[in-house]
């Protein structure tokens, strides 16, 4: 799994080296600003491809291509072309045929299991879809936002942070079904299944 970053606003991203089916980049538009922006997979060395800031020779082209991209949007059938990476370009909604749910497995509130039946959950301790006990977290500290099959975790802005694979959030990341984030002392399941 690579983090991308996108190079307009530094979203950050979770993204499976596997979408790039074979090819040396991608298209990406990012979640936050809407932005389209290229990604190239890590050399054999392991660099990262859609480069930092080193202006180096051995990096000129990638740098001119990134630079090309936001300066000179591409036309949107290139991303439509990859509407499994990172688009989102449509607006959210639940995927048909299946049924998601956030379960709480640590935490004050244990085994509290809270279903979606909006595309939006904002996680909190007031104010918010899903309220937790928890004094750690904040009014309306996460939002999980369902793209039909995309599901994207963010945090808003909170005090003490979101926290997804032992890293606090810097932008959105990807949920896959099983993925476990934390808000405070609580952590977070999400679990997808198939609707009856």
């Amino acid at each position: 799994m690579l983090v991308i970053e996108c190079t307009h606003c530094q979203a950050r991203y979770q993204y499976d080296e596997s979408r790039f089916e074979g090819k040396p980049s991608k298209k990406i538009r990012c979640a936050k600003c809407q932005q389209i922006f290229e990604i190239h997979l890590p050399d054999a060395g392991g660099s990262f491809a859609s480069g930092g800031s080193d202006d180096s020779e051995g990096d000129t082209t990638v740098t001119r291509r990134r630079r090309r991209t936001i300066e000179e949007p591409l036309p949107p059938e290139v991303v439509a072309a990859d509407e499994n990476a990172l688009p989102v370009e449509t607006g959210a909604k639940l995927p048909e045929g299946k049924r998601l749910s956030l379960a709480i497995i640590e935490g004050p509130d244990p085994g509290k299991v809270f279903r979606f039946e909006n595309p939006r959950v904002v996680i909190g301790r007031a104010g918010a879809d899903l309220v937790l006990n928890d004094s750690e977290t904040s009014r309306h500290h996460a939002v999980v936002e369902i793209h039909d099959h995309l599901y994207i975790l963010e945090d808003l802005g909170s005090t003490n942070g979101t926290f997804f694979e032992g890293n606090r959030l810097s932008g959105p990341v990807e949920l896959q079904n099983h993925s476990e984030f934390t808000l405070g002392v609580t952590t977070i399941m999400l679990i997808v299944t198939d609707s009856d």
